[in-house]
Parts: structure tokens; sequence; C-alpha cells
């Protein structure tokens, strides 16, 4: 509304340079951008949808936006209207993987955390995320930002999430109370990134509840042993 003012008291003011100011200002591009048409959810959701397909298929060396474009039906503007780069569209389609929802609540504590860990399994196992995971966290590496948007997209809502199932953990006299959350939550997940980052073991079946049981038998309560015990020894 400012620059259409001010070229009314100054007709020396042309419309390409009242243009010119309203472009210069960040709150008027925001404000521009809210005026105009609504963003497009079915175009959000097959743009992600084949950003994960053509990670699938060459991998994130390989993925374009052009290549994204083509394959969602679309164009790399609107592409780039959605997500400023390809780094950071790709950390939104592997957050919409990983998910953000709670690990479940089953009153199980080892059954929670199984069930919490498995779900990087399901979301790197395979070549997704051999072809993936290595080359993006090097991209992270030079790029703080992107690194913070890395960690709050993807790396603290999955460790929150298993943090609270630790804690209901230690609530239910499962777990030490004087146990190190943080060294749990990394050795919980640590197998796991290891494998997908090194490619030398795969993500097996049982891996989540080898490690999880591991992790437990030097963090668990003898009330949860015997418990354990009684339910599945034999």
């Amino acid at each position: 509304m400012l620059p259409i003012l001010a070229a009314m008291a100054n007709p020396g003011n042309t419309p390409a340079r009242a243009e010119a100011r309203t472009e210069a200002r960040p709150e008027a591009r925001t404000e521009a951008r809210a005026a105009g048409r609504p963003r497009d959810a079915r175009l959000d959701t097959a743009i992600l949808s084949a950003t994960r397909e053509l990670l699938a298929e060459v991998g994130y060396p390989g993925l374009t936006l052009e290549g994204v474009a083509a394959r969602a039906g679309t164009t790399k503007p609107a592409i780039r209207r959605r997500w400023a780069s390809r780094q950071l569209l790709v950390i939104t389609a592997l957050g919409e993987i990983m998910g953000t929802a709670p690990t479940p609540d089953t009153g199980c504590t080892h059954c929670d955390l199984i069930l919490g860990i498995e779900t990087i399994g399901q979301a790197f196992g395979g070549t997704f995320g051999r072809r993936t995971l290595p080359a993006l966290i090097a991209d992270l590496a030079g790029d703080p930002e992107l690194d913070r948007v890395f960690a709050d997209t993807i790396f603290h809502p999955r460790r929150a999430t298993t943090r609270a199932a630790l804690l209901r953990g230690i609530e239910r006299g499962d777990l030490r109370a004087d146990a190190d959350l943080d060294l749990l939550l990394d050795l919980l997940a640590a197998t796991t990134y290891h494998r997908v980052l090194f490619g030398h073991m795969p993500i097996d079946d049982r891996l989540a509840h080898d490690v999880v049981m591991t992790v437990l038998d030097g963090a668990a309560t003898p009330r949860w042993r015997e418990h354990y015990r009684q339910r599945h020894d034999g």
C-alpha cells in the first residue's frame, strides 16, 4: 500500500520504480505471496513423492530439480517457490518418510523402543538410505543453516519421541533412574545409522530388537529383567 501512496504523491515515480521498491522490502514480498493463489497441497504431495522415487532410483547425487519436475508433472520454478534448494526438498521428503509421530506407548518399554528404532531402519534401509544419507550428510557439514534444518526436521523429532519412551521406562521402574538418556539415545540409533553410512552390514528385521535388548542389558533394572524372563523364557 505504501508504494502506491508514494506514487500518487510523486507523479515522477513510475510503476516500475514503485514495483522495484516493493520487491526490495522483504515484508512486501511476504504480503504479495499471501495475497496470491493458495498453495496447491496436491502439487506438494506430487513433488515429494517424485523426490522419494528418484532418490530410490538415482540417489541423492543424481537427483535434479528438473528430474523431479518432470516426474511430478510440474516445473522447476514451481518447485523453487516451495523449496529454495534441492537439499531442502530432500530433507522435507526424508522427514515425511521418518515421520514425527510419537513412539507408541504400548505399556512395554522394550516394545516401545523397538518400534521407535525400527522407524529409522524402515526409512533408510536397503539401497535408498545408502544412496541418500552419506552424500546429504556431507552437504550438511559445510552449511550450518542446512544442518540446522536437517536437525529440526529429522534428527531432533525422532530423538525426542524415543527420549519420551525412555522416560516412560524409568517411570515404570524398567530403567535405572540414573541412566544417561543422551548416551542411551545415541546407542539405540547408532547401529542403524552406522550401517546406512558405511553399508558394511544389512539392516535386517532383527536389528532393532537386538540393539534394544543389548542396550537394556546394561540399563534395565532387576525388575524389568525378571518381568522379561517370566514372559519370554521358554
